[in-house]
């Protein structure tokens, strides 16, 4: 009996080294890669099962997530609205200079505070729209904010809001 689990194995290993042999060899090619294909949409994320508390980093990775899908939409003005500034959103909107863009998020840094506020910071992917090319990934980390509560601030400051979007450095 105890020959039965050590001859299944030896015929499992066998079946992958015969595949192996049996597969043609790579061919060398002097051709340039191809270009990145779009990726197709992810999976939605499932509903939270509870209520998300909207001072929690969860809620900050919501931002984010709702930025994505309205960009993605090309819903540029109502993306706008999740940023501290329709300036510095605007702004980004013309550094990113493409009619498409798909977004991939990374996790949630572990919140920091400083002089009132929390911070937050994801790293990202930007897919653009390419020309010749096809499309462009590029890398970027978002920076959420909001403001503790303390005397003075508005319900809009004690929200999650994208503070920053930098782009990491091309390697």
């Amino acid at each position: 009996m105890t020959e039965l689990p050590l001859l299944t194995g030896l015929l499992l290993l066998s079946g992958c080294w015969k595949q192996d042999r049996q597969s043609p060899p790579a061919r060398e090619t002097s051709q340039a890669p191809a270009a990145l294909t779009p990726r197709p949409p992810p999976t939605p994320l499932a509903e939270p099962r509870r209520p998300i508390d909207p001072k929690s980093i969860e809620a900050a990775g919501q931002v984010v997530q709702h930025y994505g899908a309205l960009i993605e939409q090309g819903r540029w003005k109502e993306a706008a609205g999740l940023w501290n500034s329709a300036e510095t959103a605007a702004q980004f909107e013309r550094e990113l200079s493409s009619p498409a863009a798909h977004l991939e998020i990374g996790d949630l840094s572990e919140p920091e505070g400083a002089a009132g506020s929390i911070y937050v910071t994801m790293p990202v992917t930007f897919t653009l729209a390419g020309g010749r090319g096809g499309p462009v990934r590029r890398a970027a980390t978002v920076t959420l904010r909001r403001v503790n509560d303390v005397p003075g601030s508005t319900e809009a400051q004690r929200r999650w809001h994208i503070d920053r979007i930098e782009w990491t450095p091309r390697r």
